[in-house]
């Protein structure tokens, strides 16, 4: 992550949570960033932003990854 990112950056927490509930507690914790749900086996551009969090969510609608800035 880089140094020029603000707030909250990683959200072990929320590995096992349903994907919208990830996305919004994401959002409120940090305002500065935009959660996206992303379903597993999607493609994603690998550039990095600091206002950006990926929300990796398995065929269930639930977060399998830990959601960073990135």
């Amino acid at each position: 992550m880089s140094d020029e990112c603000q707030g909250k950056s990683s959200w072990p927490e929320l590995v096992g949570v349903e994907g919208k509930v990830a996305e919004a507690t994401i959002q409120r914790e940090n305002p500065l960033v935009d959660a996206i749900i992303v379903p597993e086996g999607s493609s994603v551009p690998f550039d990095f932003r600091c206002d950006r969090v990926w929300v990796w969510i398995n065929k269930d609608e639930i977060v399998y990854q830990v959601p960073t800035i990135g």
